[in-house]
């Protein structure tokens, strides 16, 4: 299992634009071949941060399979005017869970 992590940040005012879209835009994860997860977690200390939680299957699912779909294009129209920047991405795999 592959977390994918996107730090995104928006422009100051698009918080509930951005918040309302990205709901909406989770369908699109739902639906998506590999996709086991997604949430999405605001920074307290800089409240116009954000970070999506994707779990996917593997990296191909991600990289290959869903980025550049047309899901994707979807998800992006969605939600791509409310950036400041562009996302920056990560992806990890667990090494250890304690408890």
């Amino acid at each position: 299992m592959i977390l994918e992590i996107a730090q995104i940040d928006v422009k100051a005012g698009a918080e509930a634009a951005f918040e309302e879209n990205i709901a909406k835009a989770a369908e699109i994860f739902r639906a998506a071949a590999g996709c086991r997860s997604f949430a999405v977690r605001r920074s307290v200390e800089k409240p116009q941060r954000y970070r999506l939680l994707i779990e996917w299957d593997t990296l191909e699912a991600h990289t290959k399979d869903f980025t550049g779909s047309q899901a994707w294009k979807d998800y992006r129209a969605m939600v791509s005017d409310t950036f400041e920047s562009p996302p920056q991405v990560e992806h990890t795999e667990l090494t250890l869970q304690a408890f």
